[in-house]
């Protein structure tokens, strides 16, 4: 046979290609499997419906599988998977109208079985629709900043994720939470 370009591959060499991918994928389901419902929750609050939002995830592990097997960098993997996830939302959300999670009224609908009592419900969700009407109310920037922290990022990965200043993530979220403290009575 000739000596080709086939032919010279090492075969040792397979073996440890195979290894490495198996590595990488790997660790992207672990951390699929880690972040997976912080992502849900945060292309949901983008106004994502669940499937779009299940879609946007798939895309966003694919694209971290991609990045890492081209050995780009791997500082910050949390906030390159929330930054991802935010851009791919925000494409898939101009596609599609917002989910609406509200009743009749406008207000937060409470899950089918509860048990509370009719006045814990009444409470509950006259909270939950004045704190969405303050959250409605906020800026664009402020309202992701505040769903970025709570779904655990650093100030600095918020900075990351969004494109904007350390200085506009801490002045965003000191605004934002003061905001809904005064609203809540100060029970935030």
């Amino acid at each position: 046979m000739a000596d080709g370009p086939i032919s010279r591959i090492d075969s040792s060499y397979l073996p440890v290609a195979e290894t490495v991918v198996r590595g990488l994928e790997k660790e992207v389901l672990d951390l699929h499997d880690l972040l997976r419902p912080r992502l849900f929750r945060y292309a949901i609050s983008l106004g994502l419906k669940a499937q779009d939002a299940e879609d946007v995830i798939q895309e966003v592990f694919l694209a971290l599988f991609r990045h890492l097997k081209a050995e780009k960098p791997r500082s910050n993997l949390h906030g390159w998977i929330f930054r991802v996830t935010h851009h791919l939302a925000l494409k898939r959300r101009t596609r599609y109208r917002k989910e609406d999670c509200t009743d009749e009224s406008g207000r937060y609908s409470l899950t089918a079985g509860s048990v509370w009592s009719p006045e814990e419900q009444l409470i509950f969700s006259e909270r939950q629709w004045r704190l969405r009407r303050i959250f409605a109310a906020l800026s664009e920037a402020d309202r992701l900043c505040l769903q970025l922290r709570a779904e655990g990022l650093k100030y600095r990965e918020i900075a990351e994720v969004l494109g904007i200043s350390l200085g506009s993530v801490a002045n965003c979220l000191t605004r934002s939470l003061g905001r809904l403290r005064r609203s809540d009575g100060g029970e935030l």
